[in-house]
């Protein structure tokens, strides 16, 4: 039942509010616009609206059909309520409610009905779906098929969270529109496919997304995953991956360095290509440069850059690649991630002849990528002649400056980080409220430990140290493990210690 309309004394900035599209884009463009309504977050078992004016309850209630849970109104500021209106309903249709909407009113019990509308509505729900999800600055779409209904999910800031439940009768509809937009043969259900597109979300004034789709055969259907990666290179900046000002230096110094090898380390989804890309956007400022890429796949064009997409399945491999790619003069090398002894070779002797080599491990540490390479069978002293920087780094949500709560670090906590002097030390949790959508985080951040390779560094890696060992080296010399990023994030309410405890491990 919707509950009385209620108000704040200050009025609520739109521009700062991460705004919970699923619920905005419930509500039919044309009542949003006529009436100045914006749904914009589910908090506190509510679905708030910003409105200009107080909302009557007789208004409220002709709303109410549209949304699950009871309806709180709190006033915006107009300027930025019109431009989340502008930005959210430009380019939809006016009349009526949206093709998602309808279907979630009618729910999974009407499937049996949904079979023709499911086919001619399968493009409006696919521009609706891909619509909600860059405008809540999703990383993929889970279409997950039941035996009567389709749960669609989205990955927001690392996390997945429920959009929508369809019927089934949808599910052969949508399928097919990605099928045949991503080049996917659409007769082919029993095996697993791969393709991508482009999507212009409003036009040239819109988001433009790059979408990889990938698809496989379960038992009530075939599952479909979209993969948004934005086009838009901006994003790509060392300024913005949460770096310390003293790890910040120390990454900007070595790669102005002309010569060497730098290594992000970290698990899949760490964001070690984001770290690689805002550094080649760095170099790339000074136009001075030829910068060449070999990527599998290639996850986001930028401009300046020469991007080479390769296929284990085909001719063009990293180290043909590699190999061909030397003979084009580059100044830098971006091999998208080292897999193999041919590849190490290849990229330890660019980092000898004058090239400044980037590229990926997987390895948990900035010490264990020295022992990685190793263990490819790179000589060590290979290693300490072209080793500048080792980086290992985690993702993690960053908090909500709004809804922070100061308490004090446990005695397991602090152990778990390995600094029993936290324990009773400030820090920060977030609460959930109306900017954030209850969540209690906007965006992402990184964790970061760097190894920066010097003479006597170089010495040591030399002489076969092994992780333990040049971990130990690193605390004795103050260079920051993760550990102690994450520390300082955390009393200084970045990020919080749910995220630290499951990202960072203690050697």
């Amino acid at each position: 039942m919707t509950t009385s309309a209620s108000s704040t004394h200050s009025l609520l900035d739109l521009d700062a509010v991460r705004i919970d599209t699923v619920q905005a884009l419930r509500l039919p463009a044309s009542i949003a616009l006529r009436r100045r309504l914006l749904p914009f977050a589910v908090h506190e078992g509510h679905v708030w609206l910003a409105s200009q004016h107080h909302e009557n309850e007789a208004g409220l209630r002709t709303l109410q059909r549209y949304f699950e849970s009871p309806l709180r109104v709190v006033r915006a500021e107009p300027g930025s309520l019109s431009r989340a209106l502008e930005k959210l309903y430009r380019d939809t249709p006016l009349a009526g409610a949206s093709t998602l909407s309808r279907y979630t009113e009618r729910g999974a019990a009407a499937a049996t009905t949904e079979n023709a509308d499911g086919e001619s509505d399968a493009t409006q729900l696919a521009n609706e779906i891909l619509r909600a999800a860059m405008l809540r600055q999703a990383s993929d779409i889970h279409f997950n098929p039941g035996e009567k209904e389709l749960r669609i999910r989205l990955r927001v800031d690392g996390m997945l969270e429920e959009a929508y439940r369809l019927p089934m009768s949808v599910h052969g509809g949508l399928l097919n529109r990605f099928k045949i937009i991503a080049g996917l043969n659409i007769a082919e259900r029993r095996a697993s496919q791969d393709g991508a597109f482009r999507h212009n979300e409003g036009g040239a004034r819109g988001l433009v997304v790059d979408v990889r789709v990938a698809t496989i055969p379960t038992r009530h259907g075939e599952r479909l995953t979209l993969r948004l990666l934005a086009v838009d290179s901006s994003r790509f900046s060392l300024s913005a991956l949460g770096m310390s000002a003293a790890h910040h230096a120390m990454f900007s110094d070595a790669i102005a360095k002309p010569h060497g090898l730098i290594l992000l380390t970290g698990p899949t989804g760490s964001g070690k290509t984001t770290t690689l890309y805002a550094a080649l956007r760095e170099l790339i400022a000074a136009e001075v440069q030829n910068i060449i890429t070999i990527e599998d796949p290639i996850e986001n064009e930028i401009p300046g850059l020469v991007q080479v997409e390769v296929d284990s399945a085909d001719k063009v491999n990293f180290a043909s690649a590699l190999r061909s790619m030397l003979r084009h003069d580059p100044d830098v090398v971006m091999i998208g991630e080292i897999r193999d002894r041919e590849t190490a070779d290849i990229a330890i002797k660019a980092a000898l002849t004058g090239h400044l080599v980037f590229s990926s491990l997987h390895t948990n540490s900035a010490a264990g990528a020295v022992v990685r390479l190793a263990e490819m069978g790179v000589e060590r002293f290979l290693i300490a002649s072209t080793l500048r920087l080792a980086v290992a780094q985690r993702l993690v949500r960053k908090c909500c400056d709004h809804c922070l709560q100061p308490r004090a670090i446990r005695m397991d906590e602090a152990a778990l980080l390995a600094q029993p002097g936290l324990q009773g030390k400030e820090c920060f949790e977030p609460s959930g409220c109306l900017y954030c959508a209850g969540r209690g985080y906007t965006g992402r951040m990184g964790l970061f430990e760097m190894l920066p390779v010097d003479e006597e560094w170089s010495q040591t890696i030399a002489q076969g140290a092994d992780e333990a060992a040049l971990t130990e080296r690193m605390r004795q010399r103050g260079l920051p493990l993760l550990v102690h990023d994450a520390a300082e994030k955390l009393r200084s309410g970045s990020v919080s210690m749910p995220d630290v405890r499951s990202a960072v491990t203690v050697w």
